[in-house]
């Protein structure tokens, strides 16, 4: 959700902040109290287009900044993200999503998840035909058909990979000689090599010693004269001198064992430091032997692979490789009997997907049919086509494409959605839409504007009454000149202008309880009366209950 909009420079916006909340946000007021101008610096923030004029008289650039809650959100600071467009009278764009810059595309495309504009014909993606399948599937929640689509898609995977070794080409018999002679080159570079895993560290260990043989050589000398000699005799020396007075004490005694125990250590330790002495000696010849297979094994690691085990998996690829270019024939046939498997098994799994998207594009088609009756469209049919690919051109969701289409008048043809021209036609039209897919539809933030063109009455009312609904799954904003859409809301803006200094400002403030049966009266009335008044309390109480 959008938890705080701020906007500075845009039309007659000067520097405002709003503070909006879960559920349905109302926006009213006045005609040329700058509505619109909010809905322009959502479709900014949302990567939209911009027109150097928009940017307010005097001033030098407009900037818009969007604070977001998104707990499930991954790249965020406890769910919390903000993103902003800083626009300059020069042209040039500053978009940022968490301090990070990015590019005007790059914000479109996060904003495109988040939020949808609804009146205008961008960031709309249910307009995009090639989601329409999966809102559908989504719609559906048929878990034969959640199963169904989990075996295909591990199929589709498989038939990919297979199909993607098919069209592998050697090329002609030279270019295949060539090819298979480079491959057993380096096949036999590596044989000859026989190499172990870890042998590397191994020679590394070996040449290290090698190298310091005599710093090792002359410290492991002074260890065993320090032992040898000193230690061994001083303890030596001192076992004596305990052995004259052991019997006076029986503490002396324990401490006599004591120092018996540490010279055998000792004399133990003596022996290995001069074993490890004598075995210290710099071999030239040796260290040779040790630099060349190094060598040999740094210039196959800079050919084949960062580590021995690379290179060994590499000869395992080549040795395949061989087998296929030696087997070409061979090996392609038995590549078209699996995708031959595979493409019995995924039209046996697509046609079973068809029949089960075929039954849920009624029931859907059904669904938002009626709720466009509902909302005064009475000459207007939706109808959610599922169409079977008879050339078998699968993709990842089977052989079926799906699209949302719709006639607003008898007599006419259904049309795609994006056919639609009226703005406030589309608004309601998208209202149906997404009140029956509201649960699935996983964008946030819907926007609706222009939602009352045209309607009044009953329309209006019901227009309210899914408005609330929608508002129970999503963060609703709606901008509004009808009363039973304010009286809706969860929380109304009352949007107005002042004039300071002779310069036009568009403000927007957070209406109390008060304030909001005002505003309502004023839509429904013109007037604020004591009827008027009683009317729009009366209208509250109906719609928020």
């Amino acid at each position: 959700m959008i938890s705080n909009l701020h906007i500075q420079n845009i039309g007659i916006i000067d520097d405002i902040s709003i503070n909006l909340n879960k559920g349905l946000n109302v926006l009213t007021g006045e005609t040329g109290a700058g509505k619109t101008l909010i809905i322009d610096s959502l479709l900014i923030i949302a990567g939209g287009r911009f027109s150097k004029e928009m940017i307010r008289k005097g001033q030098e650039y407009s900037f818009v900044e969007m604070c977001l809650y998104l707990p499930n959100y991954q790249n965020s600071d406890n769910g919390n993200i903000i993103v902003s467009r800083e626009i300059f009278n020069t042209g040039r764009n500053l978009c940022k999503i968490n301090g990070r810059m990015v590019t005007v595309n790059e914000l479109k495309e996060f904003m495109q998840d988040i939020i949808n504009i609804h009146g205008q014909l961008d960031n709309q993606t249910i307009l995009d035909s090639s989601s329409h399948i999966q809102y559908l599937d989504e719609f559906s929640k048929n878990e034969e058909l959640t199963k169904i689509k989990e075996e295909y898609h591990i199929q589709y995977e498989e038939y990919c990979k297979l199909k993607q070794e098919l069209k592998q080409n050697y090329g002609d018999d030279k270019e295949k000689q060539r090819k298979l002679d480079l491959l057993k080159y380096q096949l036999n570079e590596i044989e000859e090599a026989h190499l172990k895993i870890e042998e590397e560290e191994q020679l590394d260990n070996i040449r290290t010693k090698i190298l310091h043989s005599e710093k090792i050589s002359e410290g492991l000398k002074e260890v065993d004269i320090e032992v040898g000699e000193h230690a061994i005799d001083s303890i030596s020396n001192a076992i004596k001198a305990l052995e004259k007075i052991e019997n006076l004490d029986s503490s002396y005694e324990e401490k006599l064992n004591n120092l018996k125990s540490i010279y055998y250590d000792l004399q133990e330790l003596s022996r290995d430091i001069s074993i490890l002495k004598e075995d210290i000696e710099f071999d030239e010849e040796e260290r040779q032997k040790v630099e060349i297979r190094l060598d040999l094994i740094f210039s196959l690691k800079r050919k084949y692979g960062n580590t021995i085990e690379d290179i060994l998996k590499y000869k395992e690829e080549i040795q395949n490789q061989i087998k296929q270019i030696e087997n070409l024939e061979e090996y392609r046939e038995s590549l078209k009997i699996k995708i031959e498997e595979l493409d019995f098994s995924m039209l046996k799994l697509s046609k079973q997907m068809n029949i089960i998207r075929q039954n849920q594009a009624e029931i859907l088609s059904t669904k938002i049919s009626q709720e466009l009756q509902d909302l005064e469209m009475k000459q207007s049919s939706f109808l959610v086509q599922v169409m079977f690919d008879e050339k078998k051109d699968f993709h990842k969701n089977g052989l079926d494409k799906v699209e949302f289409l719709i006639k607003t008048n008898k007599g006419e043809d259904f049309k795609p959605l994006i056919k639609i021209a009226s703005g406030g036609e589309m608004s309601r039209i998208m209202l149906a839409i997404k009140n029956i897919l509201a649960c699935v539809d996983k964008v946030p933030v819907l926007v609706f504007d222009e939602i009352d063109t045209g309607i009044s009455g009953i329309a209006a009312n019901r227009v309210a009454k899914k408005m609330k609904q929608i508002a129970k799954h999503h963060q609703v904003l709606c901008v509004t000149h009808l009363a039973p859409i304010a009286a809706s809301g969860d929380y109304n803006y009352n949007i107005y202008k002042t004039i300071e200094n002779e310069i036009t400002k568009t403000n927007i403030n957070l209406l109390n309880e008060e304030g909001t049966i005002y505003e309502i009266a004023r839509i429904a009335s013109g007037t604020i009366t004591d009827i008027a008044l009683e009317h729009a309390r009366q209208l509250k109480q109906e719609h928020q209950n």
